[in-house]
């Protein structure tokens, strides 16, 4: 599952389309809230936008992968699946990204494949956050969901990925969840290999 993604959104970019969808941003924010990074992999710190009260949002940053419950072994909980859930009494947030990453092959390196959005500049993630505990800073995890028709070829599952007008009604659940957490039609990511695996 994916387990690394690139963050490339300019800030101005950023703002242009959080005014079209008419979401708020609060005053203080600025470009560094948006860092710029190749890849962002399990346990860096990466951007998520969440609900800043009315329709304001704010962009917080935030550990990639929930820490395993106090007393059990195992790693972090990066992708977390769907299907089956209610959200409503979870944090909810949108993970901001230029495109994300899956990977083919058993043996190092493995071929690197790279998803874009097709009809927008860039796309939001579906993801889950909770507030840090002790020396613990808050993290977030990605929302999995069955594969659409552009992933498949390559993985067996997919991260839910939102096209800008479901932002909102991810933030506020104010659609169902089975509308939102859903693949998208054939077409909608475009991929490219950018690493080509061993033999």
């Amino acid at each position: 599952m994916c387990n690394d993604y690139e963050q490339h959104i300019r800030y101005a970019e950023y703002c242009r389309m959080m005014q079209q969808i008419a979401l708020g941003i609060p005053p203080h924010q600025s470009e560094l809230d948006l860092p710029q990074a190749d890849d962002i992999r399990i346990g860096d710190t990466g951007p998520v936008v969440r609900a800043a009260g009315g329709n304001v949002v704010e962009l917080v940053p935030m550990t990639f992968g929930f820490p395993p419950p106090e007393g059990r072994k195992g790693g972090p909980v990066f992708n977390f699946r769907s299907e089956g859930r209610s959200f409503a009494e979870s944090r909810r947030c949108l993970i901001p990204a230029s495109a994300f990453f899956e990977f083919t092959g058993t043996k190092y390196p493995r071929a690197k494949h790279r998803f874009t959005l097709n009809d927008a500049p860039f796309m939001a993630i579906a993801g889950l956050w909770r507030e840090g505990q002790g020396n613990q800073p808050a993290s977030f995890t990605m929302l999995t969901t069955e594969p659409g028709p552009d992933v498949a070829p390559i993985h067996n599952r997919q991260i839910v990925v939102l096209r800008p007008p479901d932002w909102k009604d991810w933030l506020a659940l104010s659609r169902p969840e089975r509308e939102l957490l859903r693949p998208l039609p054939e077409g909608s990511l475009h991929v490219e290999e950018v690493r080509s695996g061993s033999d």
